[in-house]
């Protein structure tokens, strides 16, 4: 399976590829950050967002596209950002059929580092690991959007089997 992680941020939207199955070693394919500037007008700065993960989903044909589920937060106004920023990344993906897989921060954390309170050296540190790199990806945002992938292709196969069971009881109870 092909995952690309998107880490939402108007700023610094992370996005990461990795490639593999549960249960064996995975492999990065790719990692970065679409980059837009603070000062830019916010509907360029989503169309720069836009074209950044077109791009990406040109180069790596993703079967599967995991976002970080936007949360609630103090900062409006970065919820606001986070919100518009994953909406490009899902309609992206939506456009060319490409499933959407949304994840919150917490799963993702304790997907890759056991707990669900880890910081953001602990998750670099865990995908640097796990995906055997020299370095821990920089920034955050890249390294983030690589735990998104990696939690997705673990998370998987548990999240598709529990939709056929849930799937199946609910078409047992349907009259015939």
């Amino acid at each position: 399976m092909r995952v690309l992680g998107v880490d939402p941020g108007l700023t610094r939207c992370g996005v990461g590829v990795v490639e593999g199955v549960a249960g064996r070693p995975l492999t990065m394919i790719g990692v970065g950050v679409v980059r837009t500037a603070v000062d830019t007008e916010l509907g360029h700065r989503l169309v720069a967002i836009e074209a950044g993960i077109e791009e990406w989903l040109d180069e790596y044909r993703p079967e599967v596209v995991a976002v970080e589920r936007v949360f609630s937060q103090h900062n409006v106004s970065t919820v606001m950002g986070t919100a518009q920023a994953s909406a490009v990344a899902m309609l992206c993906a939506a456009r060319r059929g490409i499933p959407v897989a949304l994840h919150t921060p917490s799963e993702v954390k304790a997907a890759v580092t056991g707990t669900g309170r880890a910081d953001k050296a602990q998750v670099g540190a865990m995908v640097t690991r796990l995906l055997r790199l020299s370095a821990p990806p920089k920034p955050a945002d890249a390294a983030d959007a690589l735990a998104l992938a990696v939690c997705h292709i673990w998370r998987a196969p548990a999240q598709n089997r529990l939709q056929q069971a849930v799937a199946l009881h609910a078409s047992k109870g349907r009259p015939s």
